[in-house]
C-alpha cells in the first residue's frame, strides 16, 4: 500500500474523534508532519528500524498501539494489562519488551506476530526498559523501589536483580560498546552508572533537577539527559563520568531520543513542540511548534522520522526532514 503524502506547508484538516488516519499539520519550514489519530493516551513510544512499526503504549488502557506510519494506521491494538509504561524494540531477534509497574514484570513480545512470549519477573515497579542485544540481554529500572534487572532474551528468566544507591530510577540508556548502562534518578538529581560487567553500579554523575529521560550516543559515548524540573538539557560524558554542558531549551523535558548516524539529539523540551540539538556542537539546531505538549519521543534509526506521542489527544505526530 503506497503511504501517505506529508505536505511541507498546510492547514489541520478534520478527523473523527478516534479514527486512523494522517491528517496534514502546520510546518514552519521543510519539515513535513503528519498526525495519526491512535484514541486513548499513547505516551511511552518504540521503533522498530526494521519493519517500520511504531509501538505507542497506552497506560490507562493497559494496551500497545501498533502504528503502521506507511499505511497510515492502526494495524492492532495488543492488550497486555497491567499499566505499560516502557517501551524497547530489539530489531534484530524482532521482539518487543514491555515494563508493566504494577505487575513488577518484562514483557516479551513476538515482533511478527505479537504473541506474548513470556512475563518475567523484573523487580517490583519496573517501568523502563532498554535492550542490549550483544548479551542477549534486557535491562529494566524501578521507579518505585531503585532497582536494577538483567533479563535473559534467551531463556527469558532474570539473571539478577540489583538495587540501586540511590532512590527510584526513571529511565535507563545502554551503551553497548562501552559496556554502561547510565540510570536516571529524579530524587537525587543524578545518573546512576552501572557496569554491565562487573554487575554493580560503580558512579554517579550530578545532572539538572529531577532527571527522567537518557540517551547515549554510542559513537561518541556522550549522554544526553533530560531533566523535567529545568529549562536544558544536561550532557554527559562518559569518560569522565562528568556533566560537561547544559543546553537551554523552551521548556522542562522529560524524553530524548538520538539518531545514531547523524547526532540529532530530539527531545520534548520545546514550547509545545520539539527541540532538536546537534549533538557534535552540543547546540540547540532548531524547534518546531507542535501545538500540543508532547509526550514521549522517538527515532527511526533507519529513515530519521521522529514520532512524538500526545496522550492528551491520542494521537501520534511523526515528523520528518526536521
Amino acid at each position: 500500500m503506497r503511504g501517505p503524502r506529508f505536505p511541507r506547508r498546510g492547514l489541520f484538516a478534520l478527523v473523527a474523534a478516534g479514527a486512523a488516519g494522517f491528517v496534514a499539520a502546520p510546518a514552519r519550514g521543510a519539515e513535513r508532519v503528519g498526525v495519526l489519530q491512535v484514541g486513548g493516551s499513547p505516551s511511552a513510544l518504540a521503533v522498530n528500524p526494521v519493519t517500520g512499526l511504531v509501538y505507542a503504549a497506552d497506560a490507562s488502557a493497559g494496551s500497545i498501539a501498533v502504528l503502521d506510519p506507511q499505511a497510515g494506521q492502526v494495524v492492532a491494538t495488543l492488550t497486555v494489562g497491567g499499566a505499560p509504561s516502557g517501551l524497547a524494540v530489539d530489531a534484530n531477534a524482532n521482539r518487543i519488551y514491555v515494563a508493566n509497574p504494577p505487575g513488577g514484570t518484562v514483557l516479551a513480545l513476538d515482533g511478527a506476530t505479537h504473541r506474548t512470549l513470556s512475563v518475567v519477573g523484573a523487580g517490583a515497579g519496573a517501568s523502563s526498559v532498554a535492550v542490549d542485544p550483544g548479551a542477549q540481554a534486557v535491562y529494566a529500572v524501578s521507579a518505585d523501589t531503585g532497582t536494577f534487572a538483567v533479563v535473559d532474551t534467551v531463556s527469558l528468566t532474570q539473571r539478577k536483580l540489583v538495587p540501586a544507591p540511590k532512590p527510584g530510577l526513571a529511565g535507563i540508556a545502554v551503551d553497548p560498546g562501552r559496556r554502561r548502562a547510565y540510570c536516571t534518578s529524579p530524587d537525587t538529581d543524578s545518573v546512576e552508572i552501572y557496569d554491565l560487567d562487573a554487575g554493580k553500579f560503580t558512579g554517579s554523575v550530578a545532572v539538572g533537577a529531577s532527571p527522567i529521560g537518557v540517551v547515549v550516543h554510542e559513537r561518541s559515548g556522550k549522554v544526553f539527559v533530560a531533566n523535567s524540573a529545568i529549562h536544558h538539557l544536561s550532557i554527559v560524558d562518559g569518560v569522565t563520568r562528568t556533566q560537561t554542558k547544559t543546553v537551554l531549551l523552551g521548556s522542562e523535558a522529560s524524553s530524548v531520543a538520538v539518531h545514531q548516524d547523524t547526532d540529532t539529539v530530539y527531545t520534548n523540551g520545546g514550547q509545545n513542540g520539539l527541540s532538536k540539538v546537534d549533538g557534535q556542537r552540543e547546540t540547540l539546531s532548531g524547534e518546531l511548534g507542535l501545538g500540543v505538549n508532547p509526550g514521549e519521543v522517538a527515532v527511526d534509526q533507519r529513515t530519521g522520522a521522529v514520532y512524538v506521542s500526545d496522550p492528551l489527544h491520542g494521537t501520534v505526530t511523526v515528523v520528518r526532514d526536521f
